[in-house]
């Protein structure tokens, strides 16, 4: 069946006048392919030669053939010696109609994830203060990173991660958190949260199960739980993460025994030990999530569970997003010795090194004494935050309260029971400000539970007064009951 010269003129020339940016070429194109999909060109309807459909549509024959041997390869169309024929396609798509969308039922209960401002706003927890970072000095460094290896970082580097960056981590932490590792025990992650997929890769099967602390950090529940595991809520008390009956060995614990999130206590030294020697007799792992360890500001650091004992079931989680900038996406972890051994085969098949420019700029600045130089600056000035927002919530809230946090980190949380946190949470973005729902970290969310996480590393002292008699307004608006 030919298709006559006036029906394609008419179906033709209006897309060809309406380009929309396109070349003619492509409108062309769009517009036969969009034809045969909607069925207006017919199967085995056959085209004019390029000659005459180029002097029916006033262009040039090159345009045509282009366009048309772009559709053949697309197997819209047959050219053959008669002309060009329209081919028959397989089925029909329904034009119009969306698609129903049904999510894995692992993914349909994760904890809501919290909006990413950006700017952020204030009060928004897990946020450094960015506006103190060496901006310079980094340009400098990466500046250099390019120099000195030029194209060789247009390639895959080690799965692993870079070499040098993991040496500058392994004498870091020898350092700073007791821990004495070798660079083949070190992986580098895109964040903490890369680095606990790669945990439930290598530990874990569909239906294991796993601890988590009651309230703590939803990225390590949706973790778990779109991988398919049975996942528990384990209290936290002043000590850290209780320890339950193991009767049934959980094969993952998860904690974060440095400064606990959302709640900032430390956990002890009798329950690190204790836990320790649980998940040995038990045969289970625990994940270190080392959250907020870089900030203490009362006595040294609190060592690492990983270094408390030879070789023990521990994989130690850290992050540069927090102690950094958040962009900045580099986490690791590190591994015994002997998961470290049987691991390697597994991470050259899940991994791929990238963000080579990054890692090795990041071993620059370790190397070069400035990560800890950063360190201690941030550290006198969250320790001030920390007061400062410990004063103005004294003075601005009247309501039965308590304030959570300990002596570090970048946040502290307001425990308010009765109150509808998410509400005020959701009327709080409203003033520009962006507080977390404390009873969002809890699996079991009951009125006792209610509070606000509120993060000061990245908000100015200044704001502090004016936004929590914001909140003390929210909270009293929102009383449950």
């Amino acid at each position: 069946m030919n298709i006559p010269e006036d029906a394609l003129q008419a179906l033709l020339r209006p897309a060809l006048a309406e380009r929309n940016g396109l070349t003619r070429q492509r409108a062309l194109y769009v517009a036969l392919r969009d034809a045969i999909l909607e069925g207006t060109l017919k199967a085995h309807s056959l085209l004019p030669g390029s000659r005459v459909l180029a002097k029916t549509l006033a262009v040039s024959r090159n345009t045509v053939n282009a366009a048309l041997e772009q559709l053949a390869i697309e197997g819209f169309v047959q050219r053959e010696r008669q002309g060009t024929r329209v081919s028959t396609l397989a089925s029909a798509p329904v034009v119009g109609n969306a698609p129903v969308v049904s999510l894995a039922q692992r993914v349909r209960t994760l904890p809501q994830g919290a909006t990413r401002n950006s700017p952020a706003l204030a009060f928004t927890p897990g946020l450094p203060a960015v506006n103190y970072f060496p901006m310079a000095t980094w340009r400098r460094l990466n500046e250099r990173v390019w120099r000195n290896e030029g194209s060789a970082l247009l390639g895959y580097g080690e799965s692993g991660g870079e070499r040098r960056l993991r040496a500058a981590i392994a004498r870091h932490l020898a350092l700073a958190r007791g821990i004495h590792c070798e660079v083949e025990q070190i992986v580098i992650t895109e964040g903490a949260q890369d680095a606990l997929m790669l945990c439930i890769h290598l530990l874990c099967d569909p239906g294991s199960r796993a601890w988590v602390e009651e309230p703590g950090y939803n990225g390590a529940k949706s973790a778990f739980l779109a991988a398919g595991l049975h996942v528990e809520g384990i209290p936290v008390d002043e000590e850290g993460m209780t320890l339950a009956a193991l009767e049934t060995p959980p094969r993952i614990i998860y904690t974060s025994p440095s400064h606990q999130y959302p709640l900032g206590y430390v956990m002890s030294a009798a329950r690190r030990l204790q836990i320790l020697d649980a998940a040995i007799r038990a045969g289970s792992w625990i994940i270190e999530d080392d959250y907020d360890s870089e900030f203490r500001y009362l006595g040294d650091p609190v060592p690492a569970m990983l270094g408390m004992t030879p070789d023990p079931p521990v994989v130690y989680l850290g992050t540069f997003s927090k102690t950094l900038f958040p962009s900045l996406r580099i986490g690791f972890m590190v591994m015994p010795p002997a998961l470290a051994h049987a691991a390697a085969p597994v991470i050259n098949s899940l991994l791929r090194g990238g963000h080579r420019s990054e890692q090795l700029t990041l071993a620059h600045f370790i190397e070069d004494g400035h990560y800890a130089r950063h360190l201690a600056a941030m550290r006198r000035l969250y320790r001030k935050r920390q007061v400062q927002l410990r004063e103005a919530l004294q003075t601005g809230l009247s309501m039965e309260h308590r304030v959570l946090g300990g002596d570090g980190g970048l946040h502290l949380t307001l425990s308010v029971p009765g109150i509808n946190d998410l509400a005020v949470t959701r009327e709080a973005r409203g003033f520009g400000l962006a507080p977390h729902a404390l009873s969002r970290f809890y699996l079991q969310p009951s009125p006792a539970s209610s509070g606000l996480v509120l993060g000061y590393g990245n908000t100015s002292a200044s704001l502090f007064p004016g936004s929590v008699r914001t909140l003390a307004r929210l909270i009293t608006q929102f009383q449950v009951g």
